[in-house]
């Protein structure tokens, strides 16, 4: 008898794995019943799986480290066991603002995040308002470090769930937006919004979504967690082929699951993206990866960063929320319940971030372990045992 398990998800593209967990067949081949449930924002998401409304839940990578550190009001311990998606999210603007970018010899390159930045300062002036989809998310994350440089003004972060980003862009509640896709590419379908920069622009290797569950309900079922980090693994690896794509964008596509168009979905998986309602188009190596370069691994140096970000703003001590962010990425449990997988397992957990610049070999188990290009906009290395 299959076991039923709950899963909550936002109909983002990142979620791919998951659905593709139950619709491939792959959960079914570990004796489960995935039960896949829609929610309409991160907050009613969160609330889902603190509460116990979900068993498992697709999960932006901050929320359990921002919980651990006791912000955002709910404090239920949650543990991030697998990387979901790495990248994925797109920075875009007003049609207005980007008009006001292009006057001033702006060429919407969508790959130099200095020259973005200049130029969307020099066109928006102070008083930026950004929509995020949550104020603990990767894409608040990345905005702070790609905008917070020193003498900048401040900027206006709005919370605005994903599937309403174009809307608030259209009705002139914010001026620009970091999401995830494809509802960056839905500002640009309806003609409201143009494409500025991927978040891959900003860090090369931003873990956005993590696979989270309770942490009392992962000691409690750890066999049956085991079973989930499988399918999930394996529904990863599948979408990393190419010629899984155009099945992965129709499957998206359905009404239970994102409930928009295929072609629309398949740019992200494919990193061609339509960048204005011109036709611009903009190709982007890598820009959502499931699989490749161990992407779901949970480096506790990821957490790590997250943490100490967090910190900074929140008035914490930033090693003491190093500290306790670093057993949020449940690198242990990886390492145990995908064993035998053929699952990459680095010879660490934590490494140095922001250092690689190309593919490089890296020590693992297997001895075949490449890592991607995980460089941050500015050359900055993130080295968690060095005191900020």
């Amino acid at each position: 008898m299959s076991i039923a398990l709950s899963i909550g998800f936002m109909p983002l593209v990142d979620a791919a794995p998951l659905i593709a967990a139950s619709e491939m067949g792959f959960a079914r081949e570990e004796g489960l019943d995935l039960r896949l449930e829609r929610a309409p924002s991160w907050s009613t998401l969160r609330d889902m799986l603190a509460f116990g409304g979900v068993e498992a839940a697709h999960m932006l990578s901050p929320v359990p480290v921002a919980m651990a550190l006791g912000l955002g009001g709910v404090s239920v311990p949650l543990s991030a066991v697998s990387v979901l998606a790495v990248n994925g999210d797109v920075i875009g603007v007003s049609r207005a603002l980007a008009e006001r970018m292009r006057a001033q010899g702006f060429g919407f390159d969508f790959s130099d995040a200095v020259a973005a930045r200049a130029a969307l300062r020099a066109a928006a002036g102070a008083g930026l308002r950004i929509g995020v989809p949550f104020p603990f998310s990767m894409h608040a994350e990345l905005l702070h470090y790609w905008l917070s440089e020193p003498g900048a003004p401040a900027i206006d972060i709005r919370t605005v769930p994903p599937p309403l980003m174009a809307e608030a862009i259209a009705a002139g509640e914010i001026d620009a937006f970091c999401v995830g896709e494809p509802w960056g590419s839905i500002a640009v379908e309806t003609g409201v919004g143009e494409l500025l920069l991927p978040g891959a622009a900003i860090w090369a290797f931003a873990p956005g979504k993590v696979l989270a569950v309770r942490s009392d309900w992962a000691a409690r079922e750890e066999e049956t967690l085991g079973r989930l980090m499988r399918a999930v693994w394996r529904a990863g690896r599948w979408l990393d082929r190419p010629g899984s794509r155009t099945t992965a964008a129709e499957i998206l596509a359905r009404r239970e699951h994102l409930n928009l168009p295929a072609e629309v979905i398949d740019r992200a998986l494919s990193g061609r993206l339509t960048i204005s309602s011109r036709g611009d188009a903009r190709r982007v190596e890598g820009f959502v990866e499931f699989h490749a370069g161990a992407a779901s691994f949970p480096w506790r140096s990821q957490a790590a960063w997250i943490a100490r970000r967090l910190a900074k703003r929140a008035g914490q001590d930033p090693q003491a929320a190093t500290a306790r962010a670093r057993g949020v990425f449940r690198t242990d449990l990886y390492r145990r319940l995908l064993a035998g997988t053929g699952a990459e397992m680095p010879g660490a957990s934590e490494k140095l971030e922001g250092t690689i610049e190309a593919d490089t070999p890296a020590a693992s188990e297997s001895g075949r372990l490449v890592l991607r290009r995980d460089r941050f906009f500015d050359g900055r290395v993130f080295d968690l045992s060095v005191p900020d």
